[in-house]
């Protein structure tokens, strides 16, 4: 545990150690995002909330590519983006908008995270948006908002039009931009990211073959909305079932987003 996490010494032990474990699970979640090529160069964020009561969160260092980042370079933030870790960088100015954004207002929002793929920027960009036309789909669009593209998120004043368009879902579509999502802990940010990520893929295959995709009845669709909306069953699911075993993945490849 680096020395600039230590040394604070109005922070608890508890606290110390509550923060750093979010460090480790936010670099590997920057890891997990280059593996997976849904990274952006430098751009594109990935915020997590420091445990405790303040609305401070953790970031990336703006200048790292992702699979550089690790616990100890993250960047302590409070709502005002004032930087309360010593670091070399600065943070993404667009990325403190978005994120800054959602941690005042949701609670819940443990970890956000913001990406700009091919694929999920293309059923942003389109008219329809993302199709309950498969199983895939719909472990989204029951939660899925959308947010009208403003230009660069370097307006501050453009929050509380993100605040409202979020309302309390967990998956949003940032027209002509890219995808976003939250979840209480970073595990099921990242877990909801994979489908909403998936979904758009299928999305843009399955538009790719004609216009006419196989129908669903509203139905199944209906059903399998009250099964996924069990937001217990899901944090289970990520965080017990999920997120071990693509840490455990890194730690092979290489586990020095653990420093």
């Amino acid at each position: 545990m680096p020395a600039m996490i230590k040394n604070r010494k109005e922070a608890s032990p508890e606290a110390i150690e509550a923060e750093w474990q979010q460090r480790v699970n936010l670099a590997a979640c920057y890891r997990l995002i280059a593996h997976y090529g849904w990274d952006d160069l430098v751009d594109t964020h990935v915020s997590a909330r420091v445990p405790g009561p303040d609305h401070h969160f953790l970031i990336n260092p703006y200048g790292l590519m992702f699979d550089e980042i690790t616990a100890s370079s993250l960047v302590k933030v409070d709502l005002e983006g004032n930087q309360l870790s010593q670091s070399e960088y600065s943070i993404n100015p667009a990325g403190f908008t978005i994120h800054s954004a959602i941690h005042e207002v949701r609670e819940d929002a443990g970890c956000v995270i913001h990406l700009h793929t091919p694929d999920g920027t293309a059923v942003a960009s389109s008219v329809e948006g993302l199709l309950p036309l498969n199983q895939t789909a719909q472990l989204v669009t029951h939660d899925l908002a959308y947010h009208d593209y403003e230009g660069i998120a370097l307006d501050h004043d453009e929050r509380p039009r993100l605040q409202r368009d979020i309302g309390k879902k967990n998956h949003m579509l940032l027209r002509n931009h890219g995808t976003l999502t939250v979840g209480r802990s970073v595990a099921l940010a990242f877990v909801r990211m994979f489908h909403l990520e998936r979904a758009c893929t299928m999305h843009v295959r399955t538009r790719m073959l004609g216009p006419t995709a196989y129908p669903v009845e509203k139905s199944v669709i209906d059903k399998n909305s009250d099964l996924l909306s069990n937001e217990r069953r899901s944090e289970t699911r990520a965080n017990e079932l999920i997120w071990p075993p693509l840490l455990r993945k890194l730690d092979r490849l290489d586990p020095s987003y653990k420093t």
